[in-house]
C-alpha cells in the first residue's frame, strides 16, 4: 500500500486548492485570452487528477472496511530533537546508564528549561 487515507486527503486538498485559484485566473477580464484559456485548460487536467484521487480514497477506505487492507502506523523518529545525535552529543551511550529509545528527545524538565 504506497498511498495512505492521510496522504491522499492531503493531495486532494491541495488540487482542490489549486483547482480554485487557477480558476480563478482563467476569469480574469483582465488577463489575455490565452492565458485565460490555457488556466481553464489546466483546470480540466486537475479535475481529472482530482477525480482519480477520490477514486483511489474511496478504493482504499472500501478495503479497509473489508478487511481487505489494514493500515499501519509508523511511529516519526526526529532525530533533531534528541541531543544524542548532535555533534559533540554523548553518542548512543549517556552518562549514568542505558542509552534512551532512538528517536525519544529528553523530557522537558531535563532540558534546562521550558
Amino acid at each position: 500500500m504506497a498511498e495512505t487515507v492521510g496522504s491522499l486527503v492531503d493531495k486532494l486538498s491541495i488540487v482542490e486548492l489549486k483547482i480554485f485559484h487557477m480558476r480563478e485566473q482563467g476569469e480574469r477580464r483582465d488577463a489575455a485570452a490565452d492565458f485565460r484559456e490555457q488556466c481553464l485548460q489546466r483546470v480540466l487536467v486537475m479535475e481529472q487528477q482530482r477525480d482519480d484521487l477520490a477514486a483511489e480514497l474511496t478504493a482504499l477506505v472500501a478495503d479497509i472496511a473489508a478487511g481487505r487492507v489494514v493500515p499501519r502506523v509508523y511511529r516519526q523518529f526526529k532525530m533533531y530533537n534528541d541531543p544524542m545525535y548532535r555533534a559533540g552529543g554523548p553518542g548512543p551511550a549517556t552518562a549514568g546508564g542505558a542509552p534512551r529509545p532512538t528517536g525519544q528527545a529528553d523530557p522537558p524538565h531535563r532540558r534546562g528549561g521550558a
